[in-house]
């Protein structure tokens, strides 16, 4: 199992569980707003598993790195749905929620992993734990009510028209602002809290992996992906260790 402590093999493990994300995220966009009506997605070739149609490349980086990104905007005409603002507020919902169920099964994947023995299963343990650290990241920022982001779309179908569109009309500055918000600083601390504490209350509600993992996670105050890091830089015998105690 020391070949995990090869960094190019943990890239390996969290692209994967990156584009996974980013795919059904997108997909499900698409999917949500055919079902309600609008053909744009599928007319325009997204309704499709494959990662090239929907992958923003600084977004996909920065949620291998970071844990936190975006892809490119599933395209949608409004003006097919029957009740505009809903429908809309519906659509974006769909990906995150995806995301949240992603991360639920990646969860029962970790638990399912630790059950077997081997080199493999260690691999299959890292990439589900990659795969509901990048789903639970990716959904928990695109629920940022901040246009371009899913999160306005969900908000502003409970504005008065008048202020539904000059709300939305502010989302070519968003994204602008929102890496500021996260390169500053002023948003990072809020989207790890979220993200580390919706990772446990995951963990915890299943049932799968012991909350005692995590108390201690929050007592040395490390982040998720610092966690990972951390374990990515351990000696082998220590990641065993780790392994046999949660199994246990």
């Amino acid at each position: 199992m020391g070949f995990l402590q090869n960094f190019t093999v943990w890239s390996l493990l969290a692209v994967p569980a990156s584009l996974l994300a980013v795919v059904i995220h997108e997909f499900c966009h698409g999917l949500a707003a055919y079902k309600l009506g609008d053909p744009t997605a599928r007319d325009m070739g997204r309704l499709t598993f494959n990662p090239i149609k929907h992958i923003d490349p600084i977004g996909l980086l920065l949620l291998i790195v970071v844990g936190f990104g975006w892809a490119k905007p599933v395209p949608v005409d409004m003006r097919h749905f029957q009740k505009p603002k809903r429908d809309m507020a519906i659509t974006a919902f769909a990906g995150p929620l995806s995301n949240f169920v992603l991360a639920a099964a990646a969860i029962l994947g970790v638990r399912v992993s630790l059950m077997f023995d081997g080199t493999a299963a260690v691999v299959w343990f890292h990439f589900f734990s990659f795969m509901a650290l990048r789903s639970t990241g990716l959904g928990i920022f695109n629920l940022f009510p901040v246009p371009p982001m899913d999160g306005s779309k969900i908000v502003a179908a409970a504005l008065p028209d008048r202020w539904y569109y000059k709300y939305m009309g502010i989302e070519r500055y968003g994204m602008i602002l929102l890496m500021i918000l996260v390169f500053t600083g002023m948003l990072g601390g809020p989207l790890m809290w979220l993200l580390s504490n919706g990772l446990i209350w995951g963990y915890s509600l299943v049932g799968m992996i012991p909350p005692q993992f995590f108390d201690a996670m929050i007592s040395l105050e490390l982040t998720p992906p610092q966690l990972f890091g951390a374990m990515k830089e351990a000696p082998p015998e220590l990641i065993e260790q780790m392994i046999d105690a949660l199994k246990g």
